[in-house]
């Protein structure tokens, strides 16, 4: 079946992928142990449309249909399962990270405030068995400050010998996979080098995170240990306590003792506002770190969790966001200055016209073009523009830009690129009606609420710098760049791929 934009050959993105998993009987749900009639593990099975995603011409590929067909609330709930059966050795810290654009729809979809919003939803992750809640603020902090410095980079590195820009942004896993798999080169060698958000708070959850939660337990608990033996390798799980070779025990915090918390041991979800997020766990590579772990084990929507928050009737209490420092709790919640995104225009054209023309600019101005999810800004300096960055939203808009850069009439340095018309607020996984189409009262809604969160910008954050020098070895180090880039794969196209005069 071909979807309404494809102008190639078949499209394997528009079906649904029914999850033909099996889940065993002796897992049930909690509404299953509370008595309901009503199944958690047949809510919400991947219904992966993707058609907004771009990502056509068998971008999916039968293996990768069936991975994310296990994308779902049972594999989430099949995990909780495990860990209250006896059977310690199969136990995992589990661990849920929030994208800031699902907020402003648990806010609508409840009618809270956002911070009420945020509560809410921690409390209610905990009370399912959940260890762990973070925001994936800080992993977009990391993004947006390396997209900066590549920017910076590639505009004095540009040249007619040397063609450095465009950058477009790689923030969304849809237009990414369009460029790889359709575009091929010469747009991948444009695609910034910074891994998404996602990709990042991966790597900070399952390398720096896991890392500073085996100091912390060691600080605080006993461990096992064979009589005699110094190998603190050997250390072993024993479900709500942990003995010492004395033969005395000590509560852990957790309830269950990691013995060396590796990986493979934290099972990490990912609640996000649409489906291409979940074809993004399935492409990350395995960084050396994570000892080939994926950064995100599972990837929910936000309208999956809000169904699961619906039929659970669990008593919930509100609970602070965690933060990967210690005791340390999310107070209050903040954004990056982006309309509907993670503001990756914004962000990088302040940086760019101080660091490259010492123009301090406060106030980012937005000027539509064709259409609303198509802007400009631009910075002008002795009546010549310097800067002339873009966002460009939707397949309409991301076609129209490529036919452009096919004829070589596009002036832009910067293009802020995503796969949804309106940005990441309406992803599919939240904004849409029953029926499938886009809810825009409900994104009308969201914006509003989104637009009142205070804005944060990513320099201002002492917690990323100490985490560049603690955990990355420095902002510039081999390890820095080693874990916050990536590289691209890109098909070779035949006599029709585009042939772009830069």
């Amino acid at each position: 079946m071909k979807c309404e934009h494809c102008t190639r050959k078949e499209c394997s993105k528009k079906t649904k992928t029914d999850d033909q998993e099996n889940v065993s009987a002796d897992a049930p749900s909690p509404a299953q142990e509370n008595g309901e009639k009503g199944e958690f593990h047949k809510l919400a099975d991947a219904r992966i449309f993707l058609s907004d995603c771009l990502a056509c011409d068998s971008c999916v590929t039968a293996e990768e249909g069936v991975q994310l067909s296990q994308q779902n609330a049972k594999d989430f709930f099949r995990v909780l399962n495990l860990n209250k059966k006896c059977d310690t050795s199969k136990h995992k810290v589990l661990v849920v990270s929030v994208c800031p654009q699902s907020l402003p729809y648990f806010a609508a979809k409840f009618n809270l405030s956002v911070t009420d919003a945020s509560r809410r939803v921690c409390g209610f992750l905990r009370s399912l068995g959940v260890h762990y809640v973070f925001d994936t603020r800080i992993a977009a902090d990391f993004s947006i400050l390396e997209s900066q410095k590549e920017f910076v980079r590639r505009y004095r590195q540009h040249s007619e010998e040397e063609r450095t820009l465009p950058m477009l942004t790689s923030a969304c896993p849809g237009w990414v996979r369009y460029a790889e798999r359709v575009l091929g080169r010469p747009i991948t060698a444009h695609l910034c080098t910074a891994k998404s958000p996602q990709q990042v708070m991966g790597s900070l959850v399952k390398d720096y995170f896991a890392r500073q939660q085996v100091r912390e337990e060691m600080g605080s608990a006993f461990l096992v240990l064979p009589r005699g033996s110094t190998d603190w390798g050997a250390l072993q799980m024993f479900g709500s306590t942990t003995l010492s070779p004395e033969g005395g025990s000590r509560q852990t915090r957790m309830g269950c003792w990691c013995s060396n918390l590796s990986p493979e041991k934290i099972f990490h979800v990912i609640v996000a506002p649409c489906y291409d997020k979940k074809l993004e766990a399935l492409q990350e590579g395995f960084p050396p770190a994570l000892h080939g772990s994926r950064g995100a084990d599972c990837v929910l929507t936000s309208g999956e969790i809000a169904q699961i928050m619906e039929q659970g009737d669990l008593s919930v209490k509100d609970a602070a966001v965690d933060t990967l420092f210690g005791d340390l709790k999310e107070d209050k919640v903040t954004r990056h200055d982006g309309a509907s995104s993670d503001g990756h225009l914004a962000h990088i054209f302040r940086h760019a016209a101080k660091e490259l023309f010492n123009e301090d600019v406060e106030e980012v101005t937005y000027r539509a073009l064709r259409n609303k999810d198509f802007q400009e800004v631009t910075l002008e300096k002795n009546g010549e523009v310097v800067l002339r960055f873009a966002a460009a939203y939707g397949f309409r808009n991301i076609q129209n830009m490529i036919l452009k850069l096919k004829k070589g009439k596009f002036p832009y340095h910067f293009v802020e690129v995503l796969a949804c018309a309106g940005g990441c607020l309406n992803g599919r996984g939240q904004a849409q009606t029953p029926d499938g189409h886009a809810d825009k009262a409900l994104l009308r809604q969201m914006e509003g609420i989104y637009a009142d969160i205070p804005v944060r910008r990513p320099e201002s954050s002492a917690h990323v710098q100490e985490l560049y020098q603690e955990w990355l070895e420095g902002i510039n180090s081999p390890k820095a760049r080693e874990v916050l880039h990536t590289t691209y794969q890109s098909q070779e196209r035949g006599a029709h791929s585009l042939d772009i005069k830069w």
